[in-house]
């Protein structure tokens, strides 16, 4: 029988008040809070960010408040920049290719409810999980619903709520985000 750790990480219904859950929200909680309690040290920053994500590649950078639910289920690849009170809520595995830059207030969002009322009502939760390529720049304030797949190179302008998966080379913004350019190889160059 599977835990409910591994039902939220799978995708299957799970109750988030089981006590592994609860003991492991706790812990990012106080993680989260060491990394947004320094001020400027970005060396003492690096401890409590590497302890709090499941992968973190070179040159990683959150800025305080960031906040999760879980922390484990969050993989950054290199040079990943996250700006000023970002959220993810990684029920479900959040990856992050290299190269990735996150703007100010931007929301990861893994976990969901169900639609039927009594379902919702029960206490159960779904999460699905989220994947962003590299190269990836995300505009403030936009949201990344659970489920979505975000090709290499693309922009996700200010603001945008992203509903479907976003191609790669692509700029995307609105609410719900959708196509507004194409990049061309030259503009989708990594360094």
């Amino acid at each position: 029988m599977m835990t409910e750790r591994e039902k939220m990480i799978s995708g299957e219904l799970y109750r988030a008040g089981d006590a592994e859950l609860v003991a492991d929200r706790e812990r990012a909680r106080h993680l989260c809070a060491a990394i947004n309690g320094v001020v400027s040290d970005k060396d003492e920053r690096e401890k409590p960010i590497r302890e709090l994500l499941g992968m973190a590649g070179k040159d990683v950078y959150m800025e305080p408040n960031v906040r999760c639910d879980y922390g484990y289920n969050i993989e950054v690849g290199d040079y990943f920049y996250a700006n000023f009170d970002c959220v993810f809520l990684d029920c479900a595995p959040i990856k992050i290719g290299n190269n990735c830059m996150f703007a100010p207030g931007v929301h990861v969002y893994t976990a969901y409810h169900p639609l039927d009322a009594d379902e919702r009502n029960s206490g159960l939760e779904l999460a699905k999980a989220v994947t962003i390529g590299n190269n990836v720049w995300v505009g403030g304030r936009s949201v990344i619903n659970p489920g979505i797949n975000i090709g290499d190179n693309a922009v996700i302008g200010s603001g945008s709520v992203v509903t479907k998966d976003v191609p790669a080379n692509a700029v995307v913004a609105g609410n719900p985000a959708r196509v507004i350019r194409q990049l061309d190889k030259q503009e989708g160059n990594a360094r």
